[in-house]
């Protein structure tokens, strides 16, 4: 079954073919980033607006690169939930006209539960696949869900049923980086400027502080929960009382100092509490999605852990896609689940963010 995917939950503009949910024919994403960047973060009128002018062009192009025409589509997936209202409701509702006129079955899925699914996917190429498809993991392991909206820890059973085993209590790591990156000039889209800058700079130079969210007077546990706002604050408005080595006078402070020693304590952040989970689980294969997870220092970091698996999408599949969404759609189809034609989007969904304390 050819599914046609559509994701449009913020500011990419995304279309896809996949083939029995697994195979991708095209895969389409048009960024926004230009013109975001003047913002240096997402306008969601802007988004939106260039939603509704770009989405023909974008599911037409998938089309043709997957060598067929609206005849070919078997079914239509799109993203219904979370994400920027306007921007969900382009997506949805130019799906929802293809599949009528079409009278072909619809489905709108969660992209959260989509980027979980993203490493399950192989790129059809003349000659055989490329992907990390064949090394996806049986069921259940624990996904980490990392992105600029979403920070989640779970405890993955099947590619529609998670349990939400932390969450972040204020700001996501990807929200971190992007306003970090923001008060600096470091760049846009923040995660990859300070990804990239961060190479170049000494991790050590700050000893930003880690959350305390966990303590034994507490009837409910945090150790599997994550929050970030503390360490935005520290870098950005109280770096000097984090340096490790006293600065000279009329010495200037390392962009690339900061950046690196950002991105170490955001990524320790993260693995405290995965392998928290992975304590209280038992459960050693991590499976990571998310525009953060194509981060090069969480990767290395998750390598470096004796005794866990882990599997990432390629880093074309870590941001929004619509390949992901056609996979993940094909599953529910197959399963004989079809949306209503009356179904509205949704700008967040209960349980992936936690309250503390």
């Amino acid at each position: 079954m050819k599914v046609l995917g559509i994701e449009s939950s913020c500011d990419e503009c995304a279309a896809a073919v996949v083939e029995d949910g697994r195979l991708i024919r095209s895969n389409v994403v048009a960024t926004q980033i230009p013109f975001h960047a003047q913002y240096q973060g997402v306008v969601p009128e802007i988004a939106s607006r260039k939603h509704t002018e770009w989405i023909y062009a974008v599911v037409r192009e998938a089309l043709d690169k997957a060598g067929i025409g609206p005849e070919g589509v078997e079914g239509v997936a799109v993203t219904s939930r979370p994400g920027l209202l306007g921007s969900l409701l382009v997506g949805l509702n130019f799906a929802k006209a293809f599949a009528w006129a079409r009278n072909l079955p619809f489905i709108a899925v969660d992209h959260i539960l989509a980027h979980l699914y993203a490493p399950r996917l192989v790129e059809a190429r003349p000659g055989g696949t490329s992907g990390s498809g064949s090394e996806a993991s049986d069921y259940p392991f624990l996904g980490l869900l990392v992105s600029g909206g979403h920070s989640i820890i779970c405890r993955v059973d099947s590619f529609d049923n998670i349990t939400v085993l932390g969450a972040t209590i204020d700001d996501a790591v990807g929200e971190a980086f992007d306003k970090v990156a923001k008060h600096y000039g470091f760049g846009y889209p923040g995660g990859a400027a300070i990804d990239k800058l961060a190479r170049l700079g000494d991790p050590g130079a700050f000893r930003f502080p880690l959350p305390k969210l966990s303590k034994e007077n507490r009837q409910v546990s945090h150790s599997c929960d994550l929050s970030y706002s503390g360490l935005k604050t520290a870098v950005i408005n109280q770096l000097d009382q984090f340096r490790v080595k006293k600065a000279e006078p009329g010495e200037d402070i390392s962009p690339a100092d900061i950046a690196a020693s950002f991105q170490k304590t955001a990524v320790e952040i993260l693995l405290r509490a995965l392998l928290n989970a992975v304590k209280e689980t038992g459960l050693t294969t991590v499976v990571a999605g998310g525009g953060v997870a194509a981060n090069s220092c969480l990767r290395s970091r998750l390598a470096e852990q004796a005794g866990l698996r882990c599997v990432f999408p390629p880093p074309e599949l870590c941001g929004d896609n619509g390949a992901m969404i056609a996979g993940i759609g094909y599953q529910y189809l197959c399963r004989g689940d079809r949306s209503p034609l009356n179904l509205t989007a949704s700008a967040r969904v209960t349980g992936f963010k936690r309250r503390y304390p």
